[in-house]
């Protein structure tokens, strides 16, 4: 059904331009073969969903197939799994369909493959079209070099190593980043981990949606963020967070999207990610706090993991609503530490607002810690209010960490000191674009057909904001400027981008459900933000129009695939829909030009403008608030909202 090229950890380091790490979605399958075969337990193999490919091998060679059980053959003669079997020269090695329990059976071979590169890593992640070889999945006469084997090749893998599979499941997980009683009531997360979800059809690598009760939210919107209560100031997500998209729970794969703008109560632990990629429809779901010291190591593939217990032991979570410490940053700001999984830290500043202030503060910690070199660390990726820090627990404990984050905030300079380079960027935009009315159909089709924001996202803006017509909708998006203050918003170098005049910033709310399918390069904006949509996948943010690429496959050298940069202002300019495909496809050849003007970004300016526009801009807000609380009354009347506990 699906055979992808992967590797282990895959690709790493990119997360803060919205660069998955991608990689087996079963690790642990996956290494233990590998292991088994005397390679390095990252080298490349082969990932099978539901069913895996018949390949014949121009040279003999020894390979260990894991994972969900299906039947295996060599020349038509049954083998076993978990077991290394030789291949002769021509022979044919057939994977049949997975018999369950489980989703997805691994391939591995003797000295694994031997594929191009991208970013660091040969692992393959389709939606965004790149890694191995082809940036797809398998096809009928694709050709998969091997590589030279170096290692001692055992006679397969030891039966305590292999994870036990089922139809029944428990995650270990850890509480945070956003639980109660901010976000959530007590009762939502008793609940939470107290009930079995169903695994929905519609799940794949970038997550694994579930069936379970609508929480009861302990707010009744989410601000300037949005309508929904799990609406949130954009922030860094976790692989294994469990992500309410309004009502939706969805566990974030390998491929998940690295930045948005929905809560995460929990996140499953490191150790217990590779039960994700074996989760079939179906299947049931029970979360089991535990205690972030002392969850199993990934590290470990023997019984240490605790892969072959068909329970999580655990007496107790760490009951600290995933708040590891908050204090004062500074006379005027808070900083909170948010557990984000056993090896992520959420540093979140002041209140739940748009300030760019705060964005301010964040630039200048992740500055901060890339000067610093700490070893611990693996990866730093900021959203508007918040940094997100993802460090290997074994090399840098939490405590110490928390201990050094503390100390920085004393060095970091003021917020209004805040200079940083600035381009002003100028793209096309194709309003209310053909590809985004299609991804609206699609959603009324297969998702929801009564949602507030059917069938014209336009006008729900319009509606939204307390603007007469959808004309000024218009004039006030190709009058802002956007601020980009995150990338990845969605992946691969979407901007996730703000009005620096308080007085173009529209507010929407987010779709609840999410939409499975967005355009690539659709723009959309939720909350108060826009955001440019990297590639096809999924969404929420509410469509205006379609724009060119952020991101360029052919780059070559030491260029950047990412088109934007923090800080960098876009200027949108309008183009008709047919004139936008001439540019999409020069900018896909290589040919598309960017336009851009050097400059830079003063937050003291900035606020002086706020100072002296302060009556208008108040009288925007007043007006927008009164329409947002208008809809925000018609969703209660019509069953949209759920009576919330506060």
């Amino acid at each position: 059904m699906l055979t992808t090229v992967q590797d282990w950890p895959g690709r790493v380091g990119f997360w803060h331009v919205g660069v998955p790490p991608s990689g087996p979605m079963d690790d642990l399958s996956f290494r233990l073969g590998n292991r088994a075969l005397g390679n390095a337990e990252g080298a490349a193999g082969l990932e099978c969903t539901l069913g895996g490919p018949a390949l014949r091998f121009e040279r003999e060679v020894r390979v260990c197939v894991t994972g969900a059980p299906a039947p295996v053959t060599v020349d038509g003669v049954p083998v076993p799994q978990w077991r290394t079997v030789r291949v002769p020269a021509g022979g044919v090695l057939d994977v049949g369909p997975v018999t369950g329990p489980g989703m997805r059976t691994y391939i591995l071979f003797e000295g694994g493959l031997e594929l191009p590169e991208y970013l660091g890593s040969t692992a393959t992640f389709t939606l965004g079209g790149f890694g191995g070889g082809t940036g797809a999945a398998l096809r009928a006469a694709d050709r998969l070099p091997l590589d030279t084997a170096t290692g001692t090749v055992t006679s397969g893998v030891p039966t305590d190593d292999r994870p036990m599979l089922s139809h029944r499941w428990e995650l270990a997980v850890t509480e945070g980043p956003h639980g109660a009683p901010e976000f959530f009531t007590r009762n939502d997360i008793d609940t939470i981990v107290a009930t079995d979800y169903q695994v929905h059809f519609n799940s794949d690598r970038t997550g694994v949606r579930l069936i379970g009760p609508k929480p009861q939210w302990a707010r009744t919107d989410g601000g300037e963020a949005g309508l929904h209560p799990s609406n949130i100031h954009d922030t860094a997500y976790s692989v294994g967070a469990l992500d309410f998209t309004g009502d939706t729970p969805i566990l974030l794969g390998p491929d998940g999207p690295s930045l948005g703008g929905f809560v995460c109560p929990i996140t499953v632990t490191a150790a217990d990610r590779w039960k994700l990629g074996q989760l079939a429809p179906g299947d049931t779901v029970r979360f089991v706090p535990v205690r972030a010291d002392r969850v199993a190591s990934p590290r470990s593939l023997g019984p240490a993991r605790r892969a072959g217990w068909p329970f999580v032991r655990s007496t107790a979570g760490d009951r600290d609503d995933g708040i590891l410490a908050r204090t004062d940053a500074d006379d005027t700001t808070t900083v909170t530490y948010r557990r984000a999984g056993e090896d992520g830290v959420l540093v979140e500043y002041g209140d739940m607002t748009l300030d760019l202030g705060l964005r301010a503060r964040v630039h200048a910690l992740y500055e901060h810690l890339r000067e610093r070199g700490e070893p611990g660390i693996t990866e730093l990726t900021s959203g508007i209010r918040s940094l997100q820090i993802r460090f290997d627990p074994d090399r840098l404990p939490t405590a110490k960490l928390l201990a050094l984050l503390g100390d920085a905030e004393s060095l970091l300079p003021p917020a209004d000191e805040l200079v940083v380079p600035s381009r002003t960027v100028h793209l096309p935009l194709s309003w209310d674009d053909p590809a985004t009315r299609e991804a609206i159909t699609r959603y009324m089709h297969g998702v929801r057909a009564d949602a507030p924001w059917c069938p014209w996202n336009i006008e729900f803006i319009r509606r939204m904001n307390g603007l007469s017509t959808v004309s000024e909708v218009f004039d006030t998006v190709f009058a802002a400027e956007y601020l980009v203050l995150g990338l990845g918003d969605v992946y691969l170098g979407a901007p996730v981008a703000t009005p620096t005049d308080p007085r173009h910033r529209l507010v929407t709310t987010k779709y609840n459900p999410a939409r499975t399918w967005t355009p690539q390069n659709a723009v959309g904006i939720g909350g108060a933000y826009l955001c440019i949509y990297g590639m096809e996948g999924p969404g929420g943010y509410q469509f205006v129009g379609r724009t060119t690429q952020v991101w360029q496959h052919n780059t070559t050298g030491d260029e950047s695939p990412w088109l934007l940069r923090y800080f960098d202002r876009i200027r949108w300019y309008p183009v008709e829909a047919d004139e936008l495909l001439h540019l999409r496809a020069e900018f896909a050849a290589g040919r598309g030009e960017l336009r851009a003007e050097d400059g830079e970004f003063r937050l003291s300016d900035h606020r002086r403008f706020l100072a002296d526009n302060a009556t208008s801009i108040e009288q925007f807000r007043a007006r927008q608030q009164q329409a947002f609380a208008a809809e925000r009354q018609s969703w209660r009347t019509a069953g949209e909202l759920a009576e919330s506990a506060v």
